[in-house]
């Protein structure tokens, strides 16, 4: 039963751990390079509609 309990434990850390990654993350901004990256696409989707 402890070993099920420290299971139980050390997944909710994990857990805990992953969600500060990942909003610390979503924080971040996008790197100018990217940003230009998706506007360029962006420009080539709209003169690919016409």
């Amino acid at each position: 039963m402890d070993q099920e309990r420290d299971q139980t434990h050390l997944e909710q850390q994990i857990d805990d751990n992953l969600r500060k990654v990942f909003q610390r993350t979503e924080k971040e901004e996008v790197p100018d390079r990217f940003a230009a990256l998706l506007q360029q696409l962006k420009e080539q989707d709209t003169q690919d509609d016409k």
